[in-house]
């Protein structure tokens, strides 16, 4: 088996997380009911895991290369199955649709791991301008209200003059103005302190 630990430990976190999720409030004989439909779902899940989850791993992996990962893909669609219950023509149609639920969940894995990864990079990245252009935000401190608002929202927050005057209340016009003439004092107070073209 690819790794049958693995798969006995996710086994006993879905039957955990199942029997947490859907913890019943109502009387015994519902309880009693409930509880056989709990303890139902933790048997498929487990003849599931059983039969399906070493493919289920191995799909997870292929994408992720990483066992951890593909562990909670495992788990995650073991829940998503548990959850919808589908009924399905065959056994060839449920393996499908499991392999097909744990490739989709892999594949949001990823993008939400490259969207982090991104947004990681992207605040060290402003974290590295900032000590390296101290200097530049310094000499807009100097600037009057006016003009370092337009250049901050501009320059610092990525907004383009459209949104700028609809954040500041003033025409677009206006704003590309204030822009202009913000650039040219900030040109120079850079200049002057810091022999800057």
């Amino acid at each position: 088996m690819f790794a049958q630990t693995a798969v006995q430990a996710v086994t006993r976190t879905v039957a955990q997380a199942f029997a947490q999720t859907f913890t019943p409030s109502f009387s015994p004989a519902q309880y009693q009911e409930e509880s056989g439909t709990i303890n139902a779902s933790s048997e498929r899940a487990g003849i599931i895991l059983d039969k399906y989850g070493d493919a289920i791993l191995r799909v997870a992996y292929s994408y992720l290369h990483n066992m951890d990962d593909a562990e909670d893909i495992l788990q995650d669609t073991l829940i998503q199955y548990l959850k919808t219950m589908p009924t399905f023509s065959g056994l060839g149609h449920e393996r499908a649709w499991l392999l097909t639920v744990a490739s989709n969940l892999s594949k949001n894995k990823i993008e939400y791991k490259k969207y982090r990864e991104t947004d990681e990079l992207m605040e060290e990245l402003v974290a590295e301008e900032k000590t390296d252009l101290q200097y530049v935000w310094d000499a807009v401190k100097q600037l009057p209200t006016k003009y370092r608002e337009v250049i901050h929202l501009y320059y610092q927050e990525g907004y383009v003059t459209k949104d700028i005057a609809n954040i500041l209340g003033r025409n677009e016009s206006t704003v590309r103005s204030d822009l202009k003439r913000g650039r040219e004092q900030l040109k120079k107070i850079l200049k002057e302190a810091y022999d800057f073209e």
